[in-house]
């Protein structure tokens, strides 16, 4: 790879991590990049670094641009999550700039990481700004988007909005901006991305929205720290983001279920086939044991109904199938509708665990779920049948 200049004296001098596959429980089957930005000006500013095992590239690429990366008078650290400070010790090492721009959150944050006080840091919040000689960076905190440090930086010159995490997603490629990818694979990425990293800070993306208008701030081109750079359709994202916050949905259902002798996969194949019957054709049918957590979350972003199967095992429910719960609860989708079936050999306690579970997450439950011992006959399964015709008219409501 080589360093890319995007807009006039900016370059994108980060690094592309074509063989990650896991994101801290997030499946990254295409790779991600870490994306790092540099400013040619009278000052010389890097925006964030990269993973400490890819920072090579990082300072071949700062040597690409600068011929001696000392050149560099700032750091600006939007982001303190090791994908991006990871190698900024020895970037300080070799640059030795004047001053590290962070917000106050991201100082405390810096020291805890990496317990060096004696750096040059420079505090700055929402409404500050620096001049770099011909260009401007205007800073604008984002807290919980999705850590405690985050910020935005903003070129308002060149309506370059520098957006750390926010608005990226996990994508190894060799291009490098918006119009040169497929534009369904790039949405089913920042989709996956939104699901798993942000759902769970909605609330504040909306404010954040909120916030970005009242400010007034024209955005032309929009740099995150994964992925492609928005050039051609930075209003694709906002408006994605705007959507996915609301909790927008589809009229699509989602059977999440694990079976453990086919029997509740049968009976979810009974509740596919009645809401397909009843009119609702987007149906995902999802085994946890066979597709990736991070991939059921990104079906459940815009899901109206989640419903949740699986035998009864120990009086509780399948290990899987407490794994993706865990982990749903922890990014709370909003405003869906629940509901629980699974079968059973002696006792039948999943569908009462499954049902709490949708009620702890504000679900609306409907009915009472449906169980059924040893393996479901054909009229055993009418159960199975009513409830998913259950769920597709409280979806038409």
């Amino acid at each position: 790879m080589a360093a890319i200049e995007i807009k006039k004296d900016i370059y994108w001098v980060g690094a592309v991590d074509w063989n990650i596959r896991d994101f801290h429980g997030y499946s990254t089957e295409k790779g991600t990049s870490y994306n790092a930005y540099l400013i040619k000006d009278e000052k010389i500013a890097l925006f964030d670094t990269v993973k400490k095992e890819v920072k090579g590239d990082l300072i071949h690429h700062l040597y690409q641009v600068l011929g001696d990366p000392s050149k560099i008078d700032y750091i600006i650290v939007n982001h303190v999550e090791m994908d991006h400070s990871g190698s900024l010790p020895e970037m300080i090492d070799l640059i030795k700039p004047e001053k590290i721009f962070c917000s106050p959150m991201g100082k405390k944050a810096l020291i805890e990481h990496f317990h060096r006080e004696d750096w040059p840091f420079e505090v700055v919040a929402t409404g500050d700004s620096i001049s770099l000689g011909k260009k401007t960076v205007q800073f604008l905190e984002t807290k919980m988007l999705h850590w405690p440090d985050s910020m935005f930086s903003y070129i308002p010159e060149d309506k370059l909005l520098i957006s750390s995490d926010a608005f990226g997603h996990h994508w190894a490629t060799s291009e490098r901006f918006d119009d040169e990818v497929d534009p369904h694979e790039l949405m089913t990425h920042a989709a996956k991305y939104y699901a798993n990293i942000l759902m769970i800070f909605s609330p504040i993306v909306q404010k954040l929205l909120a916030q970005v208008k009242e400010m007034g701030l024209q955005i032309e081109m929009i740099a995150p720290d994964h992925g492609v750079i928005w050039r051609t359709s930075p209003q694709t994202i906002l408006e994605a983001y705007d959507r996915w916050s609301r909790g927008e949905t589809k009229n699509k259902a989602v059977i999440i279920y694990d079976t453990m002798w086919h029997s509740t996969e049968k009976m979810a194949k009974a509740v596919m086939n009645s809401l397909l019957q009843a009119g609702i054709t987007n149906v995902k049918m999802l085994h946890v044991r066979k597709n990736h957590r991070s991939d059921i979350i990104t079906e459940v972003l815009d899901a109206k109904a989640v419903i949740l199967g699986s035998p009864t095992l120990n009086n509780n429910i399948m290990p899987a199938m407490a794994d993706i719960i865990t982990y749903m609860k922890g990014l709370r989708p909003k405003d869906k509708i629940g509901a629980a079936f699974g079968s059973f050999g002696w006792s039948g306690e999943a569908v009462k665990h499954l049902t709490g579970h949708m009620t702890d997450m504000g679900f609306d439950i409907v009915g009472e779920g449906v169980k059924i011992k040893n393996v479901p006959s054909h009229e055993a399964l009418k159960g199975c049948s009513e409830l998913g015709s259950a769920v597709a008219a409280a979806m038409k409501k």
